[in-house]
């Protein structure tokens, strides 16, 4: 082996040294990978913006149009009392209206009525006086009997009897005398029966009257 292959020998066997001059603190400690973790986490997290809470109708709705709404209520209640209030009062009309023509129609027909029977009382007043004289018999008996009936029906109610108190305001008083059988004006004497329909007095009756002495 010659000189220069010893030469080479040696470089080849030389190590390579590597100094670190920096001091190590040994009292600190290493920084833990799981605490690095979680503080980017948190930076994380605290990076990203919070979840926002529901928006209610309330909130969402402009603060101007809160009054506007409050006013078109307000115009709309008003307007639904005002309608209530001409509906009733129509409903009243109505019901006055409806009444006043029963009224009517019941007046014309009692009128009417009126009308025809007043007609028919001379006849009444002829079968009194057959009845008083006896002569109200056989079939004629059975027509008076009927029309009397017929009359009675409609409404027709006779009065003025012999001892009635008098009443000046349904008998005609066509003769006056004194009398010690009585207490007070008295009909001593019926001429003519008088007649109502209803509370309507179709004639009033001719009488005599008797005063106390």
């Amino acid at each position: 082996m010659t000189a220069t292959d010893d030469e080479n020998d040696g470089q080849a066997t030389e190590r390579v040294v590597i100094r670190d001059r920096r001091k190590i603190d040994a009292k600190a400690e290493p920084e833990a990978p799981a605490a690095k973790g979680k503080a980017t986490v948190g930076a994380h997290r605290a990076a990203e913006p919070e979840d926002e809470a529901p928006v209610t109708a309330e909130e969402a709705e402009p603060e101007e149009a809160k009054p506007a709404l409050g006013a078109e209520l307000e115009a709309l209640r008003t307007e639904l009392e005002e309608r209530t209030h001409d509906l009733q009062r129509v409903t009243a009309e109505y019901a006055n209206y409806r009444k006043r023509v029963d009224r009517d129609r019941g007046a014309a027909a009692e009128q009417t009525t009126g009308a025809v029977l007043t007609s028919l009382l001379p006849v009444l007043d002829d079968i009194d006086r057959a009845r008083e004289h006896g002569d109200l018999v056989g079939p004629f008996a059975s027509v008076a009997e009927s029309l009397t009936t017929v009359t009675g029906k409609l409404g027709l109610v006779a009065f003025g009897e012999k001892g009635d108190p008098f009443d000046p305001n349904r008998h005609e008083a066509v003769a006056h005398q004194t009398s010690a059988d009585v207490t007070e004006p008295t009909c001593v004497e019926v001429m003519r029966r008088g007649y109502n329909l209803g509370e309507r007095l179709l004639r009033p009756a001719l009488v005599a009257v008797a005063d106390p002495e």
